[in-house]
């Protein structure tokens, strides 16, 4: 993030967490100040990650007020205007001197463990759409803030678990109840590397919306008013992007034209043959059918943010494994994450709800022999036996590619190519591939 006027905030460190809530702090152990007891408000943090139960603790003061609001009290009567650096927000990962926070977040590789950063960047952003909304009134109703999406999120290099990791974000763009939220994820180079001292390692952007303590219905938020140069074009580029949003809104209820329907037909041919003649299909394809996994799981307390609903974080954690899983079955080899291409949050997940996971490989690029991508839908479904109905919650998107020393192993194997064998998987495909295609579009745009 480029500087501001005014002096950025001091990171917040991070420790690894295997303390109970009831122990002092490491920064309370090592000074004169004990600490208090921590009210059951904040228990949830002790079952996440280091990271949510820091920015949870750091933010006790607006987060217990939030979990208990005077509900009776009125709302917000004049929106204020906050700058982005009112916001940001930057998270330390002590990696180089703390041997257990390396241990939390190592992967086989040595490298950190994608599924528990996107736990820490939901934690991340939903403390910051806190501090721009707090009014600092004790007297006025907290706004609901829940993650509506993940717009985008790309890793640009590996990050290493041997290295110190800071993770910088703000607001960078407000509607009337949402606001758009971007990360950076920032490692210094290791030793005996060329690129840049402090490079950025990956970026993400979330959507947050604001709702209604009382009433649940879209509330409106702080105005945002940039300062920087580059605050203002990350403004005006999520300006554009929530333009092109309600313009594909409008769009997607128009009827399908003949263009389309050929694609539609194009992609059914295949799949038509696996069907009718199996014999005779392309060996280097697959059936998206034939290329799902699935898992399942009943929601636990100690899953709960501190609203009591499920974590976004830990849904996305969930969701991240379980595609990582399905990419590997179907390549043959180590796969490779690249990024995340969108995640929606549908409705919220409940404590106690059964949560099903379905994934599958909805198609896969060979731009270059190198590097094939490898885009997997992951699908959560809220299960409910007793009233047989299914709904679903959430809907992630994640592209993977192989890892170089597994490519170079692999003795002549081919990633197949995935073909739909009905209409909607063909439908689902082609509005996958559109959405991919319009973010490259925006981002070669900037």
């Amino acid at each position: 993030m480029e500087p501001n006027s005014s002096s950025p905030p001091s990171p917040i460190p991070i420790f690894s967490n295997f303390a109970s809530p009831f122990a002092e702090s490491p920064k309370a152990a090592s000074g004169s100040a004990s600490s208090t007891r921590k009210p059951l408000s904040l228990w949830p943090g002790m079952y996440h990650s280091p990271v949510t139960y820091a920015l949870w603790e750091a933010r006790s003061r607006i987060f217990e007020r939030l979990l208990d609001p005077p509900l009776d009290a009125p709302p917000q009567s004049e929106l204020l205007t906050k700058t982005p650096a009112q916001s940001r927000t930057t998270i330390l990962y002590n990696f180089s001197s703390d041997y257990t926070l390396r241990e939390q977040y190592r992967d086989p590789w040595n490298e950190v463990r994608i599924g528990k950063l996107l736990e820490d960047l939901d934690a991340l952003a939903g403390t910051i759409s806190v501090k721009h909304c707090s009014d600092d009134d004790s007297t006025t109703r907290p706004l609901y803030l829940v993650t509506a999406s993940v717009d985008k999120m790309v890793l640009k290099k590996p990050i290493s678990v041997n290295v110190d990791l800071h993770i910088t974000g703000a607001v960078t763009w407000v509607g009337r109840s949402s606001m758009e939220i971007q990360l950076d994820v920032v490692q210094p180079a290791s030793p005996g590397k060329s690129e840049a001292p402090d490079s950025v390692a990956l970026t993400a952007t979330f959507i947050f919306v604001a709702r209604d303590y009382t009433t649940r219905k879209a509330a409106p938020v702080n105005r945002l008013s940039p300062e920087t140069e580059r605050e203002k074009k990350l403004y005006e580029a999520a300006e554009a992007r929530n333009k092109l949003r309600r313009t594909k809104i409008t769009n997607e209820k128009k009827e399908v034209e003949n263009g389309e329907t050929n694609r539609f037909e194009v992609l059914l041919a295949e799949g038509r043959i696996f069907c009718d003649m199996p014999a005779l299909a392309d060996r280097d394809s697959i059936l998206l059918r034939d290329t799902r996994l699935e898992n399942s799981l009943i929601c636990q307390p100690q899953q709960r943010n501190i609203h009591g609903r499920i974590f976004g974080g830990f849904l996305m954690h969930r969701a991240f494994e379980l595609a990582f899983s399905t990419a590997y079955t179907f390549a043959g080899l180590m796969p490779s994450f690249l990024e995340v291409d969108h995640v929606d949050f549908l409705r919220p997940v409940d404590v106690g709800d059964f949560l099903r996971f379905k994934s599958c490989v909805l198609y896969t690029e060979f731009e270059t022999s190198e590097q094939p991508l490898i885009n997997v839908e992951v699908v959560a479904h809220v299960t409910r036996p007793e009233l047989r109905s299914s709904e679903v919650s959430n809907r992630f998107y994640f592209t993977f590619t192989v890892r170089p020393e597994a490519k170079a192993k692999n003795n002549g194997h081919r990633i197949r190519k995935v073909v739909p064998a009905t209409e909607e998987e063909a439908r689902r495909i082609i509005e996958r591939m559109d959405a991919d295609s319009l973010q490259l579009s925006e981002n070669s745009s900037k």
